[in-house]
């Protein structure tokens, strides 16, 4: 009948690192991209705004938008 003795001060640690890895994978899998992943994903943002850019017709939006109310 005799019961295990734990030691408090181990089994609190013991869940605080617990805890303290479960934010870690979290936080891996929320921010976890490398600088060249970022870097990848910056340069194809810039090229296709720079497409985008290029295919334009007119001056700014916003002379289309005045035309328009005025009429």
């Amino acid at each position: 009948m005799t019961a295990d003795i734990i030691n408090l001060r181990k089994a609190r640690k013991a869940k605080a690192r617990g805890a303290a890895e479960a934010r870690a994978a979290e936080n891996r899998i929320a921010f976890g991209r490398t600088k060249a992943e970022r870097k990848a994903v910056e340069t194809e943002q810039e090229r296709a705004r720079r497409a985008i850019d290029g295919h334009r017709i007119g001056p700014a939006a916003d002379a289309d938008q005045d035309d328009g109310a005025a009429s």
